[in-house]
Parts: structure tokens; sequence; C-alpha cells
């Protein structure tokens, strides 16, 4: 626990002043780092962790079990109430795997997870960027339409080409060579992207309208997205009988805060912005205590077992 918090906490207030200091200017480091940095950082960590079919069963399980939490949202009122609409629906199960999840699985898991929190943020990324916006735009679509956008995403996730270079990387001689050498460069993302979420709650800590972003009100899809949502990913672990290191790693990805990309999904269509923000914000702010505590709750749990 310690060791996620030492590298987690400074990142996190160095670009939190950053952001309050400099609002709005997280895009500067953000883009060259999507563009470049992340298809670095995830080609290294495939190559240090392994790859094999636990990537994609990871993929699978996240795209299955966020889309049917979403469709339950849907379908139950008084969930789709409670929640305060698609934002709240999407923000309560799709989490910042890529930026909080993959450092808590380093400092808290065996280097084996590492293919498996990919997998699930590729799965999660995909399903988020497709069916996000119509969620939060409150329109319907036809199958052609969805799987444009699922091609869309495909295409758009810097997620692709790192896993693409891993691949390609595996059928030469020298992949224990460049998997070394990633190594840090990799780490050295994850952290840069630490800070750049960082200075986006800076940011919107300056911005938010206080009136949709008070704790109460988002306080369910906080629940939802912090303690149900990773217990229903153990419970799914366990009803299919998965291996403890991939029970573990999918539930820890289940418990990363709400991912930065439903602010964004909302800004883009133009409709419940302030409730997306506080949602980022205050599930950041808690998940520095609830997910390390779930990644010691998950070791004590397979430990004991």
């Amino acid at each position: 626990m310690l060791e996620f918090l030492k590298d987690l906490l400074p990142c996190l207030l160095i670009g939190f002043w950053l952001g309050r200091r400099y609002p709005g200017r997280s895009g500067v480091l953000a883009t060259p780092l999507v563009r470049y940095g992340v298809p670095l950082s995830v080609m290294g960590l495939l190559l240090k962790g392994g790859l094999g079919p636990r990537v994609l069963l990871a993929a699978v399980l996240a795209a299955g079990v966020i889309g049917s939490v979403l469709l339950l949202a849907r379908w139950i009122v008084p969930l789709r109430h409670l929640l305060h609409g698609p934002c709240g629906q999407l923000g309560c199960c799709v989490g910042n795997t890529a930026y909080f999840g993959v450092p808590a699985a380093l400092a808290l898991l065996p280097a084996s997870a590492l293919p498996i929190t990919i997998g699930y943020d590729l799965g999660a990324t995909l399903l988020a960027w497709s069916v996000g916006p119509l969620l939060i735009a409150g329109e319907s679509s036809d199958g052609s339409g969805l799987w444009s956008r699922l091609l869309k995403a495909l295409r758009g996730s810097p997620a692709v080409p790192g896993l693409i270079g891993a691949l390609l990387v595996q059928l030469t001689p020298w992949v224990d060579r460049v998997a070394t050498v990633l190594w840090w460069p990799s780490r050295a993302v994850i952290l840069l992207a630490l800070i750049v979420v960082g200075m986006r709650l800076g940011s919107l800590s300056l911005s938010t309208n206080q009136s949709d972003t008070r704790l109460p009100l988002l306080l369910p899809a906080l629940v939802g997205k912090l303690v149900l949502f990773p217990l229903l990913l153990l419970l799914v672990g366990l009803v299919l009988g998965l291996d403890p290191v991939m029970i573990q790693a999918i539930t820890l990805q289940g418990a990363a805060p709400t991912a930065i990309s439903v602010l964004l999904i909302a800004e883009a269509v133009g409709r419940d912005q302030a409730i997306a923000a506080g949602l980022v914000l205050w599930s950041t702010l808690l998940a520095l205590l609830s997910s390390p505590l779930w990644g010691y709750g998950l070791v004590v749990l397979f430990q004991g077992g």
C-alpha cells in the first residue's frame, strides 16, 4: 500500500498545483503523452508481463461487465434516477484504468498481472468511446452506427499501437532486451500521466459548478464505482473460476476512479459536464484511500485461501 501511495501522491500533488496555477494547460502535456507515450508504455508493460490469451479475456470481461451494468442502469428506472442520468451511469462503471489502475497494479500486484490490466483497459476504452457518446447524448443508433463507433474507437485507442508493437517484438529474438530497455521509460510515462491527472483535478477544482458536484448528490455513483463495481468483478471472477492473479487484476481495475474520458465525452456532447467533472474529482480523491484498501484486501483474501 505504501509503495502505491509513494508514487501516486507526489505526482498527483505536483499536477494539482500545476493545474491550479495554470488551469487548462494539461492538454499541452496530455496530447503528446497520449499520442507517443502511452503506446510506448503499453508496449513496455506488455513485454514485461508477457502476452497471452488472458489479455483478450480481460478485454472481453471488461466490455461485458461494463456493458451489462449500463444496460441495467438504463432498464431499472429507480437506479437510473439514483445515478442522476447517463453521466452517473457511465461514471459508476468506467474507470481511469490507464492512468490510475496500471500504477495500482504495478505497486500492488505481481508483474504477471500487467497484461491483464492492459487488456481490461483496452476493452473498457473501446466500450466507453463507442457507447458513451450515444448514452450521454441520449441518442439511439443502428447496428452499423455502433460498429462504426467501435472501429473508430479501436483506431483511436493509444493502447492499440502498443499492443501491435509488443506482438511484433514477440516474433523477434530480442524480446527480453527490448523489454528491459522499455521498462523504465514505461514507468516514466505512467508518472507523467499521473501528473496530467493531477493537473486536470486542479483545473476542475477551480471551475466545477458546485451545485452539481456536491458529494451527497454524487454519492450513489461514487459508491457504485469504488465499492460495488469492483465487488461485482470479484464475484464474476470467482463464479467463472478464474485464477487468483486475474481476479485480483480485474477487481483492482474495477476499483479505479471514474475515467477522465467520461468528462471528455460529456464535454464533447455538451451535456452534464459538471456532474462528470464532480465524479472525476471526488472519485479520484476517494480512490487514494479505497484503491490501496482493495489491493490489500485482495492480497489477504487470496493469500488466506
